[in-house]
């Protein structure tokens, strides 16, 4: 009886010492393990990462715009210090910040706001790599318009723009050409007007919808210098009933000024999503955003049938962009083609090759694509996504509509793509193009493909995607590729009002 006795003292305190531990846990909280900044044009992402979740507040305070943002049951450590390091000059909407120590447990975040914003401020559950996490999605008090965007970096560019041009015509596939060929320059045409720029003009003196008719201020963008006078018209080719699958089939012949060729690329993950990693480091969107700009160069020399071509991005920095919003950000600009980059990756190191996917409505084509789709759409996921109630039935009845047409058209881009890039002499990891649920590539009235560029997972083609030399190679074969599918599918007519 004396042992059994000992026996359960023993066992009393130890339970003792386990409810005291578990008390002392419970009064410590939450302590932050990382902090991270992601500036942007459309938006500039905080995040703070923490072993626990994490409770705040927020007060928008204005003249001058300021956000002050308590988080309960933390103390100041030396991680969420390093916060005030991590804004940068060029912060569009940060100027800087203060943080210290406001209440016993309670933690003040002060942002000094370049212009005033509205917050979101939303927890992620742990999820990959990260555990909880607080985000702070900084947006403009005005949200920025995909189409102004693409005005504005037209305005940007357009001393560089003038003189450059190239035309579908003559093009000749590079199938025929050995590996490693130096890809022939693409053809200059004389200078012409510019229609987009026209296009830019009347925007910036159109009122913004809504406004009253009454003289108001002067919008944001600034005109740009007069430019030559469009003369004529280019007649827009004749084609088949639409491919976008409106049915209507009419046939208009439009102004250069109002055709405009624009294709949207996507390059993939972003922020807080760093995509797949390579053996060595090398993160997928830091390479698919290389090789975006490297094609949009090519895109905005060129034109189609004299129709100049213009290049949009879905992200042109290192930030986050929701599925959904890709989406909805190539069909506010009336994108004619929507292009996806990524790098592949896979758990067995010698899988090699590039592909290219299409979007699939009765499932996938291979297991394998299967795979991959599955993958790609848990990015929000990863890049922490702010989705209520109201949103998350908008995105869903965005991403459930697709239509026969536009997945054949897909298909015939992909294949085009795909045959280019053969003939720079890149191993294929399937010969024809595969298809699957992609959420990304499910706007309805877009022929849409995802192209996965290389295996970031196999360390030979980890090197390559490094290479700025297989960059261009690729950024001319993906050139190439849309310039076949539009030889063999003009564009549609479109008077599209910028």
């Amino acid at each position: 009886m004396k042992a059994e006795g000992l026996q359960r003292r023993a066992l009393l305190q130890g339970g003792s010492l386990v409810l005291l531990l578990g008390t002392a846990e419970i009064a410590r909280g939450a302590t932050i393990v990382a902090v991270r900044v992601w500036p942007a044009n459309d938006y500039t992402r905080v995040t703070i990462e923490s072993d626990g979740r994490l409770n705040s507040q927020q007060l928008v305070v204005g003249n001058p715009p300021r956000l002050a943002v308590d988080i309960d049951g933390i103390d100041l450590n030396p991680a969420l210090r390093e916060l005030v390091g991590k804004i940068r000059p060029e912060d569009p909407y940060i100027n800087g910040l203060r943080v210290g120590q406001f209440a016993p447990s309670v933690v003040r975040i002060v942002f000094d706001l370049k212009q005033t914003v509205a917050p979101q401020v939303f927890s992620l559950a742990p999820v990959a790599a990260y555990q909880h996490r607080l985000v702070l999605d900084l947006y403009p008090q005005q949200a920025i318009d995909p189409m102004e965007a693409l005005i504005a970096e037209r305005l940007r560019d357009a001393p560089r723009a003038q003189g450059r041009d190239s035309t579908v015509a003559g093009i000749a596939p590079r199938n025929a050409g050995a590996p490693g060929e130096t890809p022939a320059p693409l053809r200059p045409a004389p200078p012409a007007a510019d229609p987009l720029g026209d296009l830019m003009a009347q925007q910036s003196m159109r009122p913004a919808p809504g406004a009253p008719s009454a003289a108001a201020p002067a919008p944001a963008l600034v005109a740009p210098a007069p430019l030559p006078p469009v003369v004529g018209t280019a007649p827009t080719p004749a084609v088949p009933p639409s491919r976008n699958g409106n049915g209507n089939g009419n046939v208009a012949t439009a102004s250069r000024t109002d055709r405009i060729i624009i294709v949207a690329l996507d390059p993939g993950h972003g922020g807080e999503d760093p995509g797949a990693i390579g053996p060595n480091g090398t993160r997928e969107k830091d390479i698919v955003l290389q090789v975006a700009h490297r094609l949009r160069e090519r895109i905005n020399a060129s034109s189609v049938n004299g129709n100049p071509m213009r290049a949009f991005l879905t992200r042109d920095a290192d930030f986050f962009v929701p599925l959904g919003t890709r989406v909805q950000k190539a069909r506010r600009v009336q994108a004619d083609l929507f292009v996806s980059i990524h790098a592949d990756a896979f758990t067995n190191p010698d899988a090699r090759g590039a592909s290219v996917f299409a979007l699939s409505q009765s499932g996938a084509s291979s297991s394998a694509a299967r795979w991959l789709a599955n993958k790609e759409n848990q990015a929000d996921k990863v890049g922490g996504v702010n989705v209520g109630s109201h949103e998350a039935q908008v995105q869903r009845a965005l991403l459930d509509m697709s239509t026969t047409a536009q997945i054949n058209d897909s298909l015939k881009l992909g294949g085009a793509m795909l045959g280019e890039i053969r003939g720079i002499g890149a191993r294929l990891h399937k010969p024809q193009v595969e298809q699957a649920g992609f959420a990304v590539l499910k706007a309805p009235d877009i022929p849409s493909v995802l192209v996965e560029t290389a295996f970031i997972s196999n360390p030979e083609e980890e090197a390559k995607l490094r290479s700025v030399a297989y960059q261009e190679d690729l950024a001319d074969a993906l050139m190439r590729g849309i310039q076949r599918y539009f030889a063999q599918n003009p564009p549609l007519a479109r008077s599209r009002q910028l």
